[in-house]
């Protein structure tokens, strides 16, 4: 089993989220998120006086796959966030050791 997490531009979470639907991803959390890094942020002018904004908007898409190739993932991921400019965000790829659905008791792929 594997874990990914993807930090994506707003705008492009509903091209990712048809993207994982149309290779078998159905399960996920979805969260709205805010942060930096090469994109740097920008200035915003609010009632006549600049502010720096250095924390932006992202969504966070955390999924466990282990039927789905992590490779066909991540691709389909890429693809539908690039827009080709500094945010289009990133991906993070990390083993999953166990899983246990609390319902039933079931353990490992058979939890997810």
């Amino acid at each position: 089993m594997t874990r990914i997490e993807a930090i994506i531009r707003p705008e492009t979470f509903e091209a990712v989220l048809e993207a994982l639907q149309d290779i078998g991803v159905i399960a996920m959390t979805v969260d709205e998120v805010h942060g930096c890094g090469h994109q740097a942020g920008h200035v915003e002018t609010y009632r006549g006086r600049e502010t720096q904004i250095k924390l932006l908007p992202k969504v966070r898409i955390t999924t466990v796959v282990h039927e789905v190739p992590v490779d066909d993932v991540i691709a389909a991921i890429s693809k539908a966030a690039y827009t080709g400019e500094h945010g289009d965000g990133k991906i993070f790829i990390m083993p999953l050791l166990d899983a246990v659905r609390i319902r039933t008791g079931e353990r490992g792929g058979d939890a997810v």
